[in-house]
């Protein structure tokens, strides 16, 4: 039998409408199963499972028709670009360096060139005030089709945020609230220059690190200043060739790119799937490496808290009982989960009431739920210490702005309530109560959602690339500012638009938010759903002390 050692790890884990008087652009408002699985003991709070609900079968042909016709008159323009009857914008090959290897490779870029640049208006809007729970975005328009964008000068003022990972309502710029990052900015500057391990220590890094291993229960955590490369950088430093890694079909591509660096085997296995997980851990049990059949040096599973792209959370008693049967380690990214789930805000662990130390690799970024930027590693300390000497991240890159390590700092401890308030806690339960009003709320209306019902991501489907667009722009046009997703970043068939809810967001922003849903909804035929719906009254008029499970 081929197993995992625990003496072969490295290192040794154990695993709008509104009024302006409604908005608030400084912070939080305050107002009065797909498949089984191992089950694990009466430990773990057990839960229903999310599922994804299928489209009728006429969407899934529209949309590859759609992407069908889309294609055909790319090859047309091509065509007439080739022959000079339309100008080309895109990038090419100077005249005199012809018979050079190519450096563009026309195929590559045909999905860029002939349908991306259509509907390149709906991304990289700029924003010219505090991302909170509204913004203001400065106007601009193509008169090339989206291949150039000139600004009009004007602002559209008060657009609902619901594409931001603000979750707890931190990206805040309430001047009693950043006092002491105001302090540590004038004691240490903007930036340290330095790693770590040389001259960018500082003091405040390591109570920062004290802290979140505090908050996570575990017995020592490590900071970096970057979340993708919080991943990217420390997996190849705890696997290497020889070693095996199981990954969920639908990990974040800094996961994907880390375990490509390490020079481990990779295998999928289908997302949520208990019995697609056990069918890979069995066989690499029992077959053992390629061509030797020599043990594994280590199987590492590889998880996320949240995913971010569907909503759902990850079965983690399940995939812990998995991984103790098979001798394997787990590394849990909780970048979209940390804060944002839990009664108390420490993820999927406390979701599920399991024991953090059955997680051997606990990952998390501050981007989200904590207003700042970076990520953490944290476990047993001779994990921590480990990276410390050999993660590249910890190694090479530039230590923690010292404002950004007291931003989160500051807010780590509102969430723990040592800054003497409650605040922390009331976001939270604030979140959870949004979560689940406005998936209900988007259930009854009759549009197909994806994940959990405690997921702050929630993602509308709408498949068709046509709709993908116009739904976007007639958002926007309702002061409503979202995030549509479509191939290659989701499956063809499944493009959609992604919310993410905060804690700062009100009542009303949300019942505006679902008035235009509901409105838009019936224009573009975006319900899909075929459940049966909830009898009551109009969705968008709900009231403050509805409950929703």
């Amino acid at each position: 039998m081929a197993r995992s050692s625990d003496a072969d790890l490295k290192p040794p884990l154990s695993h709008s409408g509104l009024k302006c008087d409604d908005l608030r652009k400084n912070g939080c408002h305050k107002r009065k199963e797909k498949n089984g699985g191992p089950q694990t003991g009466g430990g773990p709070r057990q839960r229903s499972h999310d599922t994804f609900e299928q489209p009728p079968m006429y969407v899934a042909v529209m949309t590859y028709l759609g992407y069908g016709i889309v294609t055909l008159f790319g090859y047309f323009r091509d065509f007439f670009r080739a022959v000079g009857l339309e100008k080309c914008h895109v990038a090419q090959e100077r005249e005199e360096q012809k018979d050079f290897t190519p450096l563009y490779q026309d195929f590559e870029n045909f999905y860029t060139r002939n349908l991306y640049m259509r509907v390149r208006d709906n991304w990289n809007r700029p924003i010219c005030s505090l991302p909170g729970p509204v913004f203001d975005l400065m106007e601009r328009v193509s008169d090339d089709y989206n291949w150039t964008f000139r600004f009009t000068g004007r602002t559209i003022h008060n657009v609902i945020n619901m594409g931001s990972y603000n979750y707890l309502g931190f990206a805040e710029n309430n001047v009693d609230f950043l006092k002491t990052v105001a302090d540590k900015l004038q004691q240490y500057g903007a930036g340290v220059c330095s790693t770590r391990q040389e001259m960018g220590n500082l003091k405040i890094h390591e109570e920062l690190e004290e802290l979140v291993a505090d908050f996570l229960g575990v017995e020592s955590s490590m900071i970096f200043g970057m979340g993708f490369a919080t991943n990217s950088m420390n997996i190849p430093a705890l696997v290497g060739k020889g070693c095996l890694i199981v990954s969920d079909e639908l990990n974040h591509t800094s996961l994907i790119l880390g375990a490509r660096l390490s020079g481990a085997t990779i295998r999928v296995f289908k997302h949520n799937n208990m019995h697609s997980l056990e069918k890979v851990l069995r066989e690499a049990v029992c077959s053992g490496q390629p061509r030797t059949h020599r043990p594994w040096k280590k199987i590492l599973i590889m998880v996320e808290g949240i995913y971010s792209m569907e909503g759902s959370v990850v079965r983690l008693p399940e995939i812990i009982a998995l991984k103790k049967k098979y001798k394997a380690y787990l590394y849990l990214d909780e970048a979209h989960s940390i804060g944002a789930v839990g009664p108390s805000g420490k993820g999927v662990t406390e979701l599920f009431n399991v024991n953090a130390a059955d997680v051997d690799v606990m990952m998390g970024t501050f981007t989200k739920s904590f207003g700042g930027a970076g990520g953490y590693i944290a476990g047993r300390k001779e994990l921590v210490d480990y990276l410390r000497s050999h993660s590249h991240s910890a190694v090479y890159a530039s230590a923690m702005s010292p404002a950004i390590t007291e931003q989160v700092t500051r807010a780590m401890k509102c969430i723990m309530g040592k800054d003497g308030s409650t605040e922390g806690i009331r976001r939270i339960r604030q979140l959870a109560e949004n979560t689940r009003y406005f998936r209900a709320k988007l259930k009854d209306m009759g549009f197909i959602i994806y994940g959990d019902d405690d997921s702050p991501v929630v993602p509308v489907l709408l498949y068709m690339p046509g709709k993908v667009v116009a739904f976007a722009r007639e958002m926007l046009a309702r002061k409503i500012g979202v995030v549509v997703v479509g191939f290659p970043a989701t499956p063809i068939t499944e493009a959609r638009a992604r919310f993410c809810l905060s804690a700062s967001h009100t009542r009303e922003m949300l019942d505006q938010v679902l008035h235009h849903m509901n409105e838009v909804g019936d224009l573009l035929c975006l319900k899909f759903s075929r459940r049966k719906r909830s009898p009551g009254p109009d969705p968008c008029k709900g009231t403050d002390s509805e409950v929703h499970s």
